[in-house]
């Protein structure tokens, strides 16, 4: 009886590579630096998901809009806005989410700044603290200056990021109803952060 030609080699299937489907993702950014180089130091295979990153140092009302005149142009999977409380105002703040939730796009916030996210990677944060104060706690528990531009910090902090995905979890639990522009601290990057480990 001849054999089958498909099964002469073993060929199965379920060795197909699910991953070859791709990804396009649009980030923008409130961080000209900062978060852009976060978020480019992901080990994110090009033939599975392409990012396309942008800082425009601009509040978060006008980040969104700058995501969505993108959009206009360009197809993308998903599309992210990535900003901070910071001194914005609190109608500033919670109307860029709202707006961005409205145009399906997704928001990655931090209260009061990105840089609570890295705190979370070594302890559980839940008091608010001045935003010059994040720095000088991330001096201590990396036992080096921080720099907020650091093109290294991903690495750094890679073999805790599951400590901190937790620790944003419980943290946002917290506050129910949870109110954005209040809820200090609070951060949602890591949403953003489990979507792109899902193409690594």
């Amino acid at each position: 009886m001849p054999r089958h030609r498909g099964n002469s080699r073993g060929y199965s299937p379920r060795k197909i590579n699910i991953r070859t489907i791709k990804q396009r993702f649009l980030i923008v950014c409130e961080g000209a630096k900062t978060e852009p180089n976060y978020f480019r130091a992901f080990r994110v295979p090009k033939d599975v998901a392409e990012l396309k990153i942008k800082g425009i140092a601009r509040q978060p009302s006008q980040i969104v809009v700058r995501a969505r005149e993108i959009m206009e142009n360009e197809d993308y999977d998903q599309v992210w806005c990535v900003f901070d409380r910071d001194d914005w105002t609190p109608e500033d703040f919670n109307n860029a989410i709202t707006n961005a939730e409205r145009s399906g796009i997704k928001v990655a916030y931090s209260n009061e700044a990105f840089e609570l996210w890295y705190v979370l990677h070594f302890c559980f944060l839940n008091t608010g603290i001045p935003r010059s104060d994040y720095c000088k706690k991330l001096d201590k528990l990396l036992e080096h200056k921080y720099e907020k531009n650091s093109d290294t910090i991903y690495e750094e902090l890679f073999d805790r990021q599951t400590t901190a995905i937790k620790d944003a979890e419980n943290l946002l639990n917290q506050y129910q109803p949870p109110r954005p522009a209040d809820d200090n601290p609070s951060t949602t990057v890591h949403l953003l952060v489990q979507e792109l480990n899902k193409f690594l």
